[in-house]
């Protein structure tokens, strides 16, 4: 008869997980020599150990690399997620990633305790169940410890957006700056909330991603699929503005393709465009919570509160599933433009 597996979940007791795993004990009568041997051969055991598991962490990043289109940000957050449980691992003598879904819930419990947010230990534990089967079928592990662990609810992310008015002001606030990266700014924002598109998507454009005469930007989302979206008449303004005066100046001969550039002349980075905008929203008087995609969330809130198709935002947004795009019509209502 086939044996049935109970399925292990989090919000099991505490205890019932270290005592289903408390480490046999063992005597050593070592003498001064032998010890000395012995440690040498454990540093170097535990430095071949660490550089293995690294070795694996690459090969299954690159495996969500090319196999399956994860955005780099996506990549590095499980980077650092998995880290995270290697160094729980190495805490509890786990001899690579080798390991049982006791102990791995052992690590959700720390993460609980660390008071991480339901929806960070969703991702945490996605990174480790993805990571776990690809091991797993890799032969790199004997056992798919991770495949019984259910994942905890996330309740429904209200996106934070801003109103019409502070959307005008931050968009305005660029144009105070009579300087090239001012120009830059005011372009950057305006096709941010113009189109909808990522920020990494924004700062990824290339020179010819961008058709101004025609009034159209093709953009890279994820997984790589391509998207055509329209510019509004105010965005080309601010778009050919920044091309003829202001980036020749940025670029500084560097003849890097990149469409928006920094003062050094490359291209800006996400980090960079956050603390533009951060500056900007202060200059603005925008007191509303702000992160780098608040533009984006704005503006989807804004269309669907105009009378968008719910279709034509998902279509413009790039999400692959619409529930992803419902989650909009949750933000509060934008009152009307003025």
């Amino acid at each position: 008869m086939a044996q049935t597996l109970e399925r292990p979940r989090i919000d099991s007791t505490l205890a019932e997980v270290v005592h289903s795993r408390r480490a046999p004990e063992f005597k050593t009568t070592a003498t001064k020599g032998t010890a000395a041997t012995t440690g040498a051969k454990s540093t170097a055991a535990t430095a071949a150990t660490t550089m293995a598991t690294e070795q694996h962490l690459d090969a299954f990043l690159e495996y969500l690399r090319t196999d399956k289109g994860f955005s780099g940000n996506t990549l590095s957050a499980y980077r650092n997620d998995l880290r995270q449980l290697r160094v729980y691992l190495v805490e509890q003598k786990v001899d690579g990633w080798n390991t049982d879904a006791a102990t791995l819930i052992g690590y959700l419990f720390r993460l609980k305790e660390q008071e991480y947010a339901a929806a960070s230990m969703a991702r945490k534990l996605a990174a480790v169940k993805t990571f776990y089967s690809y091991l797993f079928r890799s032969g790199v592990v004997g056992q798919d410890a991770a495949a019984g662990i259910s994942s905890p609810r996330v309740g429904r992310h209200v996106p934070q957006t801003i109103t019409v008015d502070e959307v005008d002001r931050l968009l305005n606030a660029p144009g105070k700056r009579l300087t090239p990266e001012g120009a830059r700014d005011r372009a950057m924002f305006a096709l941010l909330y113009g189109t909808g598109m990522r920020v990494t998507e924004l700062v990824s454009l290339d020179l010819d991603a961008l058709d101004v005469a025609e009034g159209t930007v093709r953009c890279t989302g994820r997984g790589g699929k391509q998207r055509d979206l329209a510019v509004d008449e105010r965005t080309r303004s601010a778009l050919s503005q920044y091309l003829a005066v202001a980036r020749p100046v940025l670029d500084r001969g560097t003849g890097v393709q990149a469409l928006f550039l920094n003062h050094r002349g490359e291209r800006l980075t996400r980090q960079g465009f956050w603390l533009l905008m951060k500056s900007y929203a202060a200059d603005a008087g925008v007191t509303s919570a702000i992160t780098p995609h608040t533009l984006r969330h704005s503006f989807a809130s804004h269309q669907l509160g105009k009378g968008t198709l719910l279709r034509d935002v998902q279509r413009t947004l790039g999400h692959a599933n619409i529930s992803t795009t419902q989650m909009y019509r949750l933000a509060p209502a934008a009152p009307a433009a003025v």
